[in-house]
């Protein structure tokens, strides 16, 4: 069992909204990306990543927030600001999510 952070397992992250801290509604919580490596959250995906089509590079741009960018996991989720399309996916990333 995963944890964020010491007091939330993930399965409390599941469809919680995710908030920019400016106040944008950046989506919800629909699937969570795991480096099994480091042990650690990677990303947020704000679709569910059974139900994505076409290209892997594309989702985790446009459709993921950075967990390293989540300042705060409560009632809502709250990120820096800009988090959704600011950074593509890593070489790794796309090489672990094409398995």
């Amino acid at each position: 069992m995963y944890l964020l952070g010491d007091t939330m397992k993930i399965s409390e992250i599941y469809r919680l909204d995710i908030y920019s801290d400016s106040g944008q509604y950046l989506g919800e919580v629909q699937d969570i990306v795991l480096d099994l490596e480091k042990g650690e959250v990677s990303r947020l995906l704000t679709v569910p990543w059974k139900n994505a089509r076409g290209d892997a590079n594309v989702l985790l741009k446009r459709k993921s927030v950075l967990y390293r960018n989540v300042k705060n996991v409560g009632d809502v989720v709250l990120v820096n600001a800009p988090s959704l399309r600011e950074e593509p996916a890593s070489r790794e990333e796309l090489n672990d999510l094409s398995r």
